[in-house]
């Protein structure tokens, strides 16, 4: 009988693929895959390092995972991911619980990691983070079949001051465009019909391969793949964008009229202590070209409040280009001071109440934005992919071209018959929330 794995994914949806691929390496090598972890007699957690409150959620679940080895099956547990690859040493000699850890750069090492733990080694797998997919890798899916996150680089060059990312996850290394398309045909054959583009730095993609910007040539790819319905841009930086790029997302009707521009302040002083490239005049003049260009064009962007020595007047002056902009979708989080990062040894800290205030008077603002955006979509008819039925609301529900998986708004409706997740349906709007819509189907 084949060794039983359960395993828990947390972070962001980059550290997802990387999971998707563990499990398909598992699977493929005879392992048995369970989402009961009180059966699983390995477990395997995935965590994320990014910010301390996903560190302390990372924690939290090895500890609720240990558990298991009194009141379940479990005898072996392996931590992997960008917690160990910051802090792999450190796990082992505090955290008796865990068998083995796995940094970012380990993930083809799965198999190997885990026979070293069977056969009673505490395994230390933490090395530079520099894989990267040369070839299609197999995934097994987490995610609802119609949609997938698409990988297409890992690490960043950016090296934002707040940010701990390039420490984790190496510099920035696209994927062969080659074996990107590759594994999008063998998604969409396999019932996918949205794609998530995802990189840390998306619009990037393909300087470092080919000397040139090459999104819009991976794209035009995409778009070509029969099957494929829906694509949608997430993780997009402001000065990598090309004419040409936002010429296809104009005109190509399967990529979504959506972008994820992570923007993080727009105060100028700001910006460059966050050591951000580009300014407030290069984003103004491109959201400006974007909204010009693209019909019907959503933006969804993240923003910092209370970065060190951020004043009063530094953040109204975020909040009036909220204000002015109008991002249909935007999350707003406070500033986290992150362990080896330039950002943490600044000086003008805020205070964590100031901080917190300032998050929720710019979310309040966010959610009065909100609100007008849904209530203009009241008596038009939208295309909606269906995810499942709401047992709470007794309706069925989705999303629109509009929202992202996970993290946007949902479309609940009624319908005269059956739908199945992963239908595309026209639904006719009748009422609007801050962030959920409801309707109708029409056909």
């Amino acid at each position: 009988m084949s060794t039983v794995i359960g395993f828990i994914s947390l972070g962001c949806p980059k550290n997802r693929v990387d999971t998707e691929t563990m499990l398909g390496c598992l699977e493929g090598a005879g392992y048995t895959l369970t989402g009961d972890l009180a059966e699983a007699e390995i477990i395997v957690i995935n965590t994320c390092g990014f910010i301390t409150a996903a560190k302390e959620e990372s924690i939290e679940a090895i500890l609720e995972a240990a558990r298991y080895k009194k009141t379940g099956r479990c005898r072996y547990l392996l931590v992997a991911g960008c917690l160990p690859q910051r802090y792999g040493r450190e796990l082992l000699q505090e955290m008796p619980e865990i068998d083995g850890v796995m940094g970012t750069g380990a993930v083809p090492e799965i198999i190997a990691a885990l026979d070293r733990m069977q056969a009673d080694e505490r395994v230390l797998a933490v090395h530079d983070p520099g894989y990267i997919d040369h070839a299609p890798a197999p995934r097994k899916l987490t995610t609802p079949g119609h949609t997938a996150y698409l990988k297409i680089a890992e690490g960043c060059d950016n090296c934002c001051s707040y940010c701990a990312i390039p420490a984790i996850r190496g510099p920035y290394r696209s994927r062969p465009m080659d074996v990107v398309l590759a594994e999008a045909q063998d998604l969409c054959a396999r019932g996918v019909r949205e794609l998530v583009v995802v990189a840390q730095e998306t619009t990037r993609y393909g300087l470092d391969l080919y000397g040139r910007y090459a999104l819009r040539e991976l794209l035009q790819g995409l778009v070509a793949l029969e099957d494929c319905r829906w694509i949608r841009l997430m993780y997009c930086y402001p000065t990598s964008f090309t004419d040409d790029l936002i010429e296809l997302i104009a005109s190509a009707e399967k990529i979504c009229p959506y972008i994820d521009l992570p923007l993080q302040h727009i105060n100028n002083r700001i910006l460059k202590m966050m050591n951000r490239r580009g300014n407030k005049e290069v984003i103004v003049n491109l959201i400006t070209k974007l909204r010009r260009s693209v019909p019907g064009l959503v933006l969804r962007t993240t923003f910092i409040a209370g970065f060190p020595g951020e004043t009063e007047e530094e953040f109204a002056e975020l909040l009036d280009f909220m204000e002015r902009v109008k991002f249909e979708r935007a999350g707003v989080f406070g500033f986290s001071p992150e362990e080896g990062t330039p950002a943490a040894a600044l000086p003008g800290r805020l205070d964590e109440e100031t901080i917190a205030a300032r998050v929720d008077k710019a979310m309040r603002l966010q959610q009065g934005i909100s609100l007008a955006y849904n209530r203009q979509q009241v008596g038009r008819e939208v295309q909606v992919l269906v995810e499942g039925w709401d047992d709470e609301a007794k309706m069925y529900w989705g999303r629109t071209r509009a929202d992202a998986p996970e993290i946007d708004g949902r479309v609940f409706f009624t319908s005269y018959d059956d739908v199945r997740a992963g239908d595309f349906v026209q639904v006719k709007i009748l009422a609007a929330a801050e962030y959920d819509l409801s309707g109708v189907r029409t056909k």
